[in-house]
């Protein structure tokens, strides 16, 4: 596990500023302009760029002889905007601050899938490669957890630039310790052949091999309930006479989900399918008890054990990558997915605010049945037989039925 510990610190500073800059970009806007729908704007031309930059990205990874200087410029670029974005928001014309925003938000899938596709040339196969993927999956997990209050806190004691500076200096400690990270990956910085190391080749992965086509179908249509679970929170607490407490239900979530990835993301004895149809049910079903809780406190509670059964979901999707991507595309596979699971997330928010005039209940019940449908969605492309491609290589039929997958640490094809 050579240098790991240097690439959480990476991860974690790196995802610690993209967490934080949700909050950041419309505070510093509301503070500078007077409108945070401004921020807005600026924050979906942050975002926007995420999914079409992620094969991109992914392609020019996969080829680059010097893999370890590409992540540290595409975190220095980051960086870079993010400091830009600090001077230039409300004091620069409106489509500078947004060009400046939309090549920011194409370094964006390297700070997700692309820093985690690292993982591999880290740690070798077996249950140390499965129980690190578990502890990055808690940098996502933590820097949710402390990057909105570190924010908040910043910019309530001074103002948002400060807040804002506190991101970018993050983000520089991420790519200067991302520029001495030792990897081997035979599979990263090698030219690939052919024409399935294309552009479109990790998509052509996602498709063709059955767990990575299974894991990357339901997380994405759960993540269209995840990207409408904080306005629910807010439409939910107001009706449970709280209209403040909207960001202590999802403070709740976040410390769930960190709590799951260390104790349950953890665990190298279920393999990932199983792993990640069990988190899903289990989200689902404590967001549905949710709906029904009568008090703030009791919302919380429920919110907390929805985090808990979530945390093990992003372990488990890691793991399934990592086991069925092939070498060459391994990077696009990670961005890809991760891209996708976030446009989901917007559109799940757009949608929420589209029907923000419904019960808030039904809302949450709506959000629980989405999980309850990606499980269902993961089991059916994930058994033996389902259309769309072979299995990759490396599935197995166990117990579990559909949702087995190859044993933790087993050997696949493309793996280096």
């Amino acid at each position: 596990m050579r240098g790991f510990g240097r690439y959480l610190g990476a991860a974690l500073a790196a995802r610690f500023a993209s967490e934080g800059m949700g909050m950041a970009v419309v505070l510093l806007a509301q503070e500078r302009t007077g409108s945070a729908a401004h921020g807005a704007f600026v924050l979906t031309a942050w975002l926007a760029p995420h999914v079409l930059a992620a094969p991109l990205a992914g392609a020019a990874a996969a080829r680059t002889r010097r893999p370890r200087l590409f992540h540290a410029g595409a975190l220095a670029g980051f960086t870079g905007a993010v400091g830009a974005l600090a001077l230039l928001l409300g004091r620069a014309p409106t489509p500078v601050v947004l060009a400046v925003a939309l090549v920011g938000g194409t370094c964006g899938p390297m700070v997700t899938g692309g820093l985690s596709s690292l993982v591999a040339g880290l740690v070798p196969a077996g249950p140390g490669r499965d129980r690190a993927y578990g502890w990055d999956a808690s940098t996502y997990n933590a820097a949710a957890v402390t990057a909105p209050a570190a924010v908040s806190v910043v910019a309530a004691l001074g103002s948002a630039g400060p807040a804002m500076a506190l991101l970018g200096a993050s983000g520089a400690v991420a790519a200067a310790l991302a520029a001495g990270l030792r990897y081997e990956d035979r599979g990263a910085g090698s030219a690939p052949e052919g024409p399935r190391a294309g552009i479109g080749a990790g998509l052509a992965a996602l498709w063709r091999v059955r767990q990575l086509r299974a894991i990357t179908s339901a997380t994405t249509l759960a993540f269209v309930g995840v990207g409408s679970l904080t306005t629910t929170s807010v439409l939910l607490a107001s009706a449970l006479g709280s209209p403040d407490a909207g960001g202590v239900l999802m403070t709740a979530f976040a410390v769930g989900a960190l709590a799951g990835s260390l104790t349950l993301g953890r665990v190298t004895t279920v393999a990932p399918g199983p792993l990640a149809c069990g988190a899903l049910a289990g989200t689902a079903v404590a967001l549905a008890a949710a709906a029904f809780t009568p008090s703030v406190a009791w919302t919380a509670a429920a919110f907390a054990a929805a985090g808990v059964c979530d945390g093990p979901l992003l372990t488990a999707t890691l793991r399934i990558r990592s086991d069925y991507a092939p070498a060459a595309v391994r990077t696009q596979v990670f961005t890809l997915g991760a891209g996708l699971k976030l446009t989901a997330a917007s559109a799940g928010a757009a949608l929420v605010g589209l029907a923000a005039g419904a019960p808030p209940r039904a809302l949450l019940l709506g959000i629980a049945g989405l999980q309850a449908a990606a499980a269902l969605l993961h089991v059916v492309l994930a058994r033996p037989g389902a259309r769309g491609g072979g299995s990759g290589g490396g599935a197995v039929t166990g117990p579990s039925g559909a949702c087995a997958t190859a044993p933790a640490g087993r050997r696949t094809p493309g793996e280096p």
